[in-house]
């Protein structure tokens, strides 16, 4: 037989407030469970990272599945620093540079070699540059293009949502060069090795890489846009300022004590010759 209680009214207000005050430990912010710092995280246990993959070397899948790439070995360093693992959501990357991954509450964090500008910054907050970048023209050796002018009459792929489109949108009347936009970098390659293209411009780290490994296509010209890339969280948010501190954090301590560079080397086979000002 049960024991019965008597519930006077001071012991059911302090129940409330007990069930009120476990509601707002619950997560305020993302709404998930807190880790190290006092951050919130969407998903309890693990830093949840939006991306868009392919993007090689900066976030791709190996063979096996398994993401790495030079974003990812940087989003790591974060996560150690919370105590937590890492989980990646494959998405579009105008959801991500919109802010709607964080409206949606999908992430903590997002990344894939965004580009930081004033347009972007609208919609949400930058972390502290980690990587310099420009535009490149990549293009099939033997076709006699080696810069802008040399596309007049011509189709160049560029991948949508990207700065590396906005560059062509700027240069192609005085070019005279068609842009023929693409869903992502992989289709965007695609199209130039079946001739749908005559050249793609994107940034200069994947299409130097992609040279490296197709040998029938080159980078012929690289313009000097000036890029800096960053990490992105929910804007005018105060848990998402919490967690891109910590990413500047473990960014500037791995520039400090050399892990910044190891990275660097793995993915792009030389040791950086200028390094992002730690913070």
């Amino acid at each position: 037989m049960g024991i019965r209680y008597r519930h006077t009214t001071t012991t059911v207000l302090a129940m409330a407030a007990l069930l009120a005050l476990g509601a707002c430990g619950s997560g305020s912010g993302s709404g998930g469970a807190t880790a190290s710092g006092g951050v919130q995280l969407v998903n309890s246990g693990t830093l949840t990272v939006c991306t868009h993959f392919s993007y090689k070397p900066f976030e791709f899948k190996d063979p096996s599945g398994k993401p790495v790439g030079f974003d990812i070995g940087l989003t790591d360093l974060a996560a150690k620093k919370l105590g937590v693992t890492t989980t990646y959501v494959d998405i579009e990357f105008a959801q991500i540079t919109s802010g709607a991954v964080f409206a949606a509450k999908k992430c903590d964090l997002a990344m894939g070699a965004i580009t930081i500008n004033d347009k972007r910054k609208q919609a949400v907050s930058f972390s502290d540059n980690y990587f310099s970048a420009s535009q490149a023209l990549l293009t099939k050796k033997g076709s006699g293009i080696k810069d802008l002018p040399d596309m007049k009459d011509k189709k160049l792929g560029v991948q949508t949502d990207t700065t590396g489109q906005a560059y062509a949108e700027k240069n192609t009347g005085a070019n005279g060069f068609q842009v023929i936009v693409f869903d992502d970098l992989p289709t965007e390659l695609t199209g130039l090795q079946s001739g749908r293209v005559d050249a793609v411009v994107n940034d200069n780290g994947p299409l130097l890489d992609f040279a490296k490994s197709n040998p029938d296509f080159t980078v012929v010209k690289e313009f000097n846009t000036g890029e800096q890339y960053g990490f992105v969280g929910q804007k005018n948010n105060a848990n998402a300022t919490k967690l891109i501190g910590v990413f500047n954090d473990a960014l500037s301590a791995s520039i400090k004590d050399g892990t910044y560079a190891k990275i660097y080397k793995t993915w792009f086979g030389a040791e950086p010759t200028v390094l992002p000002s730690a913070s």
